[in-house]
């Protein structure tokens, strides 16, 4: 039986159409081999997300993206077609999330499977949900952040104006100088400090002697302190204590009474008559020791010859 060159050449271009489309799916990553299911997705924001995309499963890739369009019944929203091509069974409660692309990746569909109950038929719609992804997460965080920020340094600029305007030529110099004179004092106090650590280390033997005569002064104090307790000494040392109390009473009674002018040595120190009297008779005999002095032949008389005393006149001194 010959074959006619018209019908080998339909066999070779159908072979070669058959190729061409196993190809075709090839290269979209679908395998016409494998049994898989179709699944749909509402999305507000596909991220990135096209045909060909990468469907994943704890990391896992199990299938692609078949079409991204718009839904017709909400504006704005799409519905992602994508298809399994594992052996793995989910229920509808799946989720199935778009992952923005990372610094060396793509956009990707990752399903976070739920396991419990029914298996999801093909055809079923998932929930759909958008991760933020890191850059989008690190700007949520940080427009609060420089928020913050820039209140501050919109505080701190004001600061710095106020600063500037209260430092003057002259504070600037008043502050110059009080640092220099910080400077110099911290140089005084340091050498203080060196000059100090040299006496310690000159006198160290002199500082231990000094502590352990100390520490000997001490526990002598102690074995003395115990000796007198043991000697019973208490209760004549409380007779001491009371005795000299009683005469610090008795001695503060006479001083009272002196106070009050009773008894003649108060008396004396109360009774202004006696002192006035007092003082008469000291320039009385302050006098008589100055006519005596000037005038002795007016006390003492020697009469050799029998004259008669001419009396005693007194002068009127100036």
């Amino acid at each position: 039986m010959k074959i006619s060159k018209e019908l080998k050449t339909g066999i070779i271009a159908t072979i070669a159409i058959a190729l061409l489309f196993w190809g075709l799916n090839f290269l979209k990553k679908q395998n016409l081999f494998e049994k898989e299911r179709v699944y749909f997705s509402k999305f507000d924001n596909v991220q990135g997300l096209s045909n060909s995309s990468v469907v994943m499963l704890n990391g896992l890739q199990v299938g692609n993206v078949m079409d991204v369009s718009f839904d017709t019944e909400k504006q704005g929203s799409f519905i992602v077609k994508y298809r399994i091509t594992k052996n793995i069974y989910f229920s509808d409660k799946s989720v199935a999330k778009i992952i923005p692309p990372t610094v060396m990746g793509s956009t990707l569909l990752a399903i976070i499977p739920d396991f419990s109950g029914e298996n999801a038929a093909s055809g079923t719609f998932l929930k759909g949900s958008v991760d933020q992804g890191l850059m989008a997460s690190l700007t949520d965080k940080f427009n609060p952040l420089n928020e913050k920020l820039s209140s501050v340094m919109t505080n701190v600029d004001q600061l710095l104006v106020k600063l500037n305007a209260t430092l003057d030529t002259n504070t600037q110099n008043n502050i110059k100088a009080s640092i220099a004179s910080l400077n110099a004092s911290l140089k005084s106090f340091k050498n203080v400090s060196n000059n100090f650590d040299a006496m310690l280390v000159q006198n160290k033997e002199k500082f231990s002697n000094i502590m352990t005569n100390a520490d000997d002064a001490t526990k002598n104090f102690k074995n003395m302190a115990a000796k007198i307790d043991k000697a019973n000494l208490t209760d004549d040392l409380k007779q001491t204590i009371t005795k000299l109390n009683t005469s610090l009473n008795s001695f503060d009674k006479i001083l009272a009474n002196i106070e009050k002018g009773e008894g003649s040595m108060g008396m004396l120190l109360k009774d202004k008559g006696m002192y006035n009297n007092l003082e008469n008779a000291s320039k009385e005999m302050e006098e008589l020791l100055r006519e005596m002095k000037l005038h002795p032949k007016r006390f003492v008389h020697f009469s050799l010859f029998g004259k008669k005393d001419k009396g005693y006149k007194k002068d009127t001194v100036k």
